[in-house]
């Protein structure tokens, strides 16, 4: 077990975010202090080791879909051992090749991981906390640990601010020095950036590289015949809930030559490489053999040339954007309906009705811009990927590849910027995006190497030097191993590492849990295995349901076979699971209108009173009454409104009906507003002006044992801001009053009430799960089974079962029953596995 130095405690209690009667806002919350942050967990500790609770909960997996790897390292002299670093999963050891792994880092205060690095002379283990992929789902870390017994024991190395760590490298020769790219906040600026490091084992780190407080080390590598020359990757970016800027000015390439102790930018003007705010994440790997050959990629964010010839032929969106009624008028037909029926406008709409509608004022002539402008974030056309190789260690760049690849990185190229160079090759390359491609002409041109088995989205990739064929690949599916340069592949995916936004139960018998997980799709499956001389597990637990990176999904209650499944920003729909078919029930704005907004995580609803009612949300509430084949927009915008930027918000966040009354309804968005309709949606009054403002509300919850009870948590994870935020009124949302008791400093992600005792409440945060037996006076941490520090992102109840399930970001779903909580005697399970009969 780690223990954290002694630091001076900066106190902090609820009073310190209250300004008068009122609430500060969330742009002018001041991000969690590390030592804030550190005496929470210390106090955490404590609160583990006096909690009541002896149930265990056992994890059900799912485990053949796997989660996002963050860092792979391999032992150079038997292969078949490794260490896994996974995004929320934590730290994960083989010695078989994969056919199985320990885990080996389940006890500290923080779960989420950057970096491993491992001194196999040694067997002393360096990791760094923190996912330095900016993505939405990136969970904040603590620092630097290290392990001399393969993981039995950690030894905390301080770094508290910096959050997310992409790199450490140790010096070959000697073990006390080491260097660490330190990303940063993500949510804030912060100058705990740059390169770090230590001559004495971690024991004390300097600062040696630092730009500013938005630019951080993100890659690094080392010369190993001279370990003096270091290069380090530094990048630009900030991210705010609405807006994330991926590239800089002051992004670039540095260079030492004494150790890391001064560096000098080398990939400023003349160099050959991109100039100026294009130059977004990158990385570099030296050649071992002749590190005079460097290779980088840099995802370069110039906007790529349009086709003028396509461009002549065809209408491009931005020329509707400033037309007036003559010019509409004067639209070429032919090329309109192309455009239309190019951006699945058509048939709904025509050249002749669009321009009779312009012609009549319906509509602005500026309605088709209107229309399809929304931006998501991946709507961009950057150049993306780009390949140079110096062959002077540094000092200049040739562009390798002879073709733009956009389809690399897509539009997201600030979620990859890791390749891999073979150790006996400098002619063969490896590198990582959407696809997984090889090189074998030094980067002039690639082929994909994926396979239906292989997931996209590649994060890390590690080649043989003994045998280059050899190839073990890190993604957001787990890893797959190739032994014949990715002609073939095998998953090595035991570990239930699953990454879920949310999840629910039926009642059929045995019932069946769902759920959806980060680019993993929506699941369902059973909590108990079925009788099967079988072994693989998963494919008879668990079935997909649909694709793409998986949210809400929901059962019919009356026949538990229909369910309704969605992906990000609000794509549902409706399906049966033995029959099929598909029915999108995506609410869809008209020509005049501005387009919804929806969430990443867009909430939906199955009415308890009455399933046919089903509720989705954008930034307004829409109803379908039956079974979503016919949607009715409800409600007004419930939001502060757009908020300028390239990631959807302003939308509504989270919906609740209460189970003692139909259309009783509450909303939540993620800009801070509660708004309560009494009338089944057709009239909204807001309820939060008494709440914190501009926090993120990620549940309303509506009680199960009073009318006007109503529970709500906000979350600060997106100004980096830690402070739990639970609230309850009695009223309808017309009076409030807080809940969070003693919880520690981990934002909020779910609230729910027990199904049988009024007082007992249950809270999952981006660190653990917790029970309180008193209305939310006091809270107790319930972990049996449990990694110490695991995010739970939702919590379902199956009542007639009196079970609880959690949906884990980092390790699937757990299940426990609720005896204990309730006072009774636990369940008796019978010896070996838990099977049942379909029939049961």
């Amino acid at each position: 077990m780690a223990s954290f130095p002694k630091l001076q405690h900066i106190a902090f209690t609820a009073g310190a975010l209250l300004l008068g009667s009122s609430f500060i806002l969330a742009q002018n919350v001041v991000p969690t202090a590390a030592a804030d942050r550190q005496k929470s967990m210390a106090d955490k500790r404590q609160l583990a080791a006096s909690s009541p609770f002896k149930t265990s909960f056992r994890n059900i997996g799912p485990t053949v879909m796997s989660g996002r790897v963050v860092d792979i390292d391999v032992n150079p002299a038997d292969p078949t051992e490794f260490y896994v670093a996974y995004a929320t999963g934590g730290l994960w050891h083989t010695t078989n090749n994969g056919q199985s792994f320990n885990p080996i880092f389940d006890n500290e205060d923080v779960i989420g991981l950057g970096d491993v690095t491992v001194q196999w002379a040694t067997r002393t283990i360096w990791l760094g906390t923190g996912e330095a992929n900016a993505s939405r789902s990136t969970y904040s870390g603590i620092g630097v640990y290290k392990s001399t017994d393969n993981g039995k024991s950690w030894q905390y190395l301080g770094l508290p601010e910096s959050h997310h760590i992409g790199e450490i490298i140790v010096h070959p020769t000697d073990a006390n020095t080491a260097w660490a790219a330190v990303t940063g906040h993500l949510y804030s600026p912060n100058k705990d950036r740059g390169v770090y490091k230590t001559n004495d084992g971690g024991k004390s780190w300097k600062q040696v590289l630092y730009l500013d407080e938005n630019t951080g080390a993100i890659e690094m590598d080392i010369n190993p015949q001279n370990p003096n020359e270091l290069y380090a990757s530094m990048w630009y970016k900030t991210r705010k809930a609405w807006n994330f800027e991926e590239s800089g000015a002051s992004s670039g390439i540095y260079k030492s030559t004494d150790g890391g102790n001064k560096w000098t930018l080398i990939s400023g003007e003349g160099s050959g490489l991109p100039q100026g705010a294009v130059f977004g994440r990158s990385g570099m790997v030296v050649y071992e053999k002749n590190p005079q050959i460097v290779y980088a990629i840099v995802d370069n964010q110039t906007k790529r040339s349009s086709n003028a010839k396509a461009d002549s032929v065809n209408y491009k969106l931005d020329d509707f954007k400033a037309l007036s009624k003559e010019q509409f008028a004067n639209l070429d037909d032919k090329k309109l309906d192309s455009f239309l029926k190019t951006n699945r406008m058509a048939p709904r709409y025509t050249a002749k009705l669009v321009k009779e509608m312009v012609a009549s004022d319906k509509v602005k002539p500026t309605a088709i811009y209107d229309f399809l402008n929304v931006n998501t974030g991946f709507e961009g056309t950057p150049i993306g990927f780009e390949m140079y190789r110096s062959e002077d260690a540094g000092k200049t760049w040739k562009k390798q590849n002879d073709k733009d690849l956009p389809n690399m990185y897509s539009t997201y190229g600030y979620w990859f910027g890791r390749f891999a160079v073979s150790p006996s090759n400098d002619q063969k390359i490896v590198i990582l995006g959407v696809p997984v491609m090889l090189s074998t002409d030094a980067g002039k041109t690639f082929k994909s190497i994926g396979k239906s088995n292989t997931h996209s989205d590649h994060h890390f990739i590690w080649i043989n030097g003994k045998r280059d064929s050899h190839m073990i690949l890190g993604n957001d599916g787990g890893i797959n191993i190739t032994y014949d340069n990715g002609d073939n592949w095998f998953k090595a995916n035991s570990p239930s590492v699953g990454q879920f936004y949310a999840i629910s139960v039926d009642n059929a018998r045995p019932y069946k849990v769902y759920g959806g997980l980060q680019d993993n799709g929506t699941w369902t499956g059973f909590t108990r295995r079925q009788r099967t001389s079988d072994a693989s597990f998963d494919t008879l637990q668990y079935r997909s349901v649909g694709g793409g990176d998986g949210m809400m999904i929901l059962a019919d209650p009356r026949d538990n076979k229909t369910v309704y499944y969605g992906s990000q920003f609000g794509v549902y729909s409706r399906s049966h699971l033995d029959t099929g078919g598909v029915l999108s029930v995506r609410p869809s704005h008209s020509l005049g209108e501005m387009p919804y907004r929806f969430n990443w995580l867009t909430p939906i609803l199955v009415s308890r009173h009455n399933p046919d009612v089903f509720y989705i949300a954008s930034n307004r509430v829409h109803r379908s009454l039956n079974k979503g084949a016919n949607l009715q927009t409800l409600s007004e915008d419930l939001t502060n409104g757009k908020k300028e930027g390239d990631v959807p918000f302003g939308t509504i966040s989270t919906l609740s009906e209460s189970p003692l009354r139909f259309g009783l309804l509450y909303a939540g968005t993620d800009d801070g507003n509660i708004h309560v309709s009494k009338d089944g949606g057709y009239s909204w009054t807001l309820i939060s002006s008494k709440l914190p403002k501009g926090f993120w509300v990620t549940r309303v919850y509506a009680s199960h044992h009073k009318e006007g009870r109503v529970y709500a948590s906000f979350n600060g994870y997106r100004n980096d801001f830690f402070k739990p935020m639970i609230f309850v009124s009695d009223d309808n949302g017309a009076n409030w009053k807080p809940v969070s008791g003693n919880l520690p400093l981990e934002p909020v992600n779910v609230i729910r009430e027990d199904h049988k005792f009024e007082n007992i409440l249950y809270a999952g945060t981006d660190g653990g799960f917790y029970v309180s037996k008193d209305g939310g006076a006091t809270w107790n941490i319930w972990k049996n089974g449990l990694p110490h520090a695991i995010p739970v992102h939702d919590i379902a109840v199956q009542e007639r079962e009196n079970e609880i399930l959690l949906g884990t970001h980092g390790r699937s779903i757990y299940v426990a029953d609720l005896n204990e909580i309730h006072g009774l005697a636990p369940k008796k399970e019978p010896a070996g596995p838990r099977r049942f009969f379909e029939e049961d």
